[in-house]
Formats: structure tokens, sequence, C-alpha cells
């Protein structure tokens, strides 16, 4: 067994929690901040047989500081720090780099530093920053310093740039709104097609992409914007899609009926998604109707292709603790997936 490679996993560092604080922010796409540190998310990792975590911060990213120059900071801190996880551990993290959005000069500047120097993996870009989504005008320079790189950019959601409604906690809905709108406007403004070395991962199985991506098509041939439903439809499939919080009996066969091979990687969310959610999602996974060169093409292949990192092995059981905490945890996956057996609708 390889073991899984996790592109969408996340952390949440001490001063970047203490950040966060200073300007009253205490949650996420309305959860409550986790609690994270680098052991937490080992064991994680060897519960859910993930071998290697490609780590990144969630939202609200940097954007919530307007100090372009105290973004651009916390984005070198934020990297450098992710950069030193990674040192640390080669075989378990990589990472995306944060870049300080929506602020494109200070971008560049840190994503060249972050990708020649630090040895990013990618960078993370939020669907919006602060209302300016992913997409739309002025950011050809970023892009063009992606595209010089062969770039891998993850794209995660943020909240919508309006009221949230009540009830409804953004992660639940609005997210994959956030993404879908994101992933329109790259293929409409003709970023996917004008940049073709980016490599676009979008987050949570695409949001409502899979799903919608015929009509969205026509809709995009339909605006006077010289393409054809075809052609917009091949932008939409050249994304790259994580399967967090998606590979339930209802999104996962939409999501292999659209994406193309080796375009599906293995996403947990966590520590976002808590340890039980994660489980669930990736029993839906191990347990879905797949044939084994699939499975392991989403669990490791696909993002060993993508990343140019040798199919590695499960890391080392040595000792009495480990053996022990490996038997525990084959325990914890055996419930976790009758557990999900039993909540699924007959």
């Amino acid at each position: 067994m390889g073991g899984r490679i996790d592109v969408h996993h996340h952390l949440i560092p001490d001063f970047y929690r203490r950040a966060l604080g200073d300007a009253g922010i205490r949650q996420a796409g309305g959860r409550q901040l986790p609690n994270w540190d680098v052991e937490g998310a080992l064991e994680l990792m060897d519960l859910l047989e993930i071998r290697t975590a490609i780590v990144s911060i969630s939202t609200p990213g940097v954007g919530f500081i307007e100090q372009p120059g105290r973004a651009a900071e916390l984005a070198r801190e934020l990297n450098d720090f992710t950069a030193a996880m990674r040192t640390e551990r080669p075989d378990r993290f990589g990472f995306f780099a944060t870049l300080p959005m929506p602020d494109i000069p200070a971008s560049v500047a840190e994503a060249q530093r972050a990708l020649d120097e630090r040895g990013a993996d990618g960078v993370v870009l939020l669907a919006n920053n602060r209302g300016v989504y992913l997409g739309a005008g002025g950011q050809d320079p970023l892009f063009r310093v992606l595209e010089d790189r062969g770039a891998i950019v993850f794209i995660h959601p943020a909240e919508l740039p309006g009221p949230a409604v009540d009830g409804i906690v953004p992660f639940a809905a609005d997210f994959l709104l956030d993404t879908t709108r994101a992933a329109y406007l790259l293929v409409r403004n003709r970023v996917v097609s004008g940049y073709p070395n980016i490599r676009f991962i979008l987050s949570h199985a695409g949001g409502f992409v899979p799903y919608t991506s015929h009509r969205m098509a026509v809709a995009i041939a339909a605006a006077d914007t010289g393409r054809t439903p075809l052609e917009a439809l091949e932008d939409f499939q050249s994304f790259y899609f994580d399967t967090a919080l998606s590979s339930s009996p209802a999104a996962l066969p939409t999501l292999l009926a659209f994406a193309r091979p080796g375009h599906i990687l293995f996403g947990s969310d966590w520590p976002f998604a808590p340890t039980q959610a994660a489980q669930y999602f990736a029993n839906g996974l191990d347990q879905h109707n797949l044939d084994p060169q699939t499975r392991v093409a989403i669990d490791d292949q696909n993002a060993a292709r993508l990343f140019n990192r040798a199919p590695g092995e499960a890391p080392p059981t040595r000792g009495q603790t480990m053996r022990a905490r490996v038997a525990r945890q084959a325990v914890q996956r055996a419930i976790a997936r009758a557990a999900f057996k039993l909540v699924q609708p007959s």
C-alpha cells in the first residue's frame, strides 16, 4: 500500500491564529477555528492512510489585512513556516504558498519567492478576495508568472461577498457557489485556455461545476464571448478536482462521469472537516464501486504525477507504541466503515 496524497489539508499555526484573533476572526465558513498542530495532522494522516499532505491556509487567507505591506509580511511568514514543515518531513508534507491577494504586485513577488526559493508545490488562491473574484480583470501579471513556472493553483472557496442567510452556514452551500463562480470566470475570460501550463485544482469536487458544466458552457457561448459550448466545456474539464467532503454516493458518480481521467485527487479538508467527517467521506470513496486502477489513481497516482512525486510507501511502523497505534487506527477505520454503511439510504 502506497498511501494517499491529500491535496486539501489545512494548517493553522499559532501566529496565524493570533493574527486572525487580533482582527476579531474566530471562525471560518461559519465554523469555529479548529485546533491544529503537526502531531494531530500526522495522527489524522495515519488514520486515513495518507502518506503525504499538501498543506494550505484556508479562508480568509491574509486578505483580511487591509494594509498591503502587513498582508505580504504575513504571507511570507506562513510560507516560511510551511517550507520548514516540508524540510523537516519531506515524506509527509508539501505546501501550497499563500499569496497576499487581492494585491497583484505583492502576490507576483511572493509567488516568485515561494516557488523559486522556498520550493512550494504550488499556490493557494481563494475564489474571491474581498469580493474580487479569481478570473476577473487585472490579474494577468500573476497568471503570467504562474504560467511561466507551470504552477499548480489550488482554488479554495471563501465566504460570498454578500450577507449570509440565517440558518445556512457558509461552508454548507455558499462555499460551493464561490468555487463555481471562480471556475466560471476562469473559463469565460479565457484564463484557462490562455494559460495552459497552469494546473488548476478546484476544491470540494469543483462545487457545482460537474453538475452544471453543460449549462454554464451554453451560457458562456451565448454571452458573445466567441466561444462554442464545446470549447467552454473542454476548459471546464481541464480542471482538477479534489474529493474533500464530496465522495458521497450522490456526488461521486457525477464527478467520475465529468472529470477527465487522472484529474480526480484525494482531499480530506482536515482540520476544518473534523476527523469524523473526514473519515465519513474517505469511507465513501473506499466503498464506492470503483475498479482497483481508478481507486489507486485517485488515492495516489494522479497526485503523484501532478506534483512530480514518486509513488511512495506507507510510513514504517516501528516499536510497540507504533504497532498499538496502528492496531487502534485499524479498529477505528473498521467502525467508521460500518457506520458509513448504516447511514446510507436504502
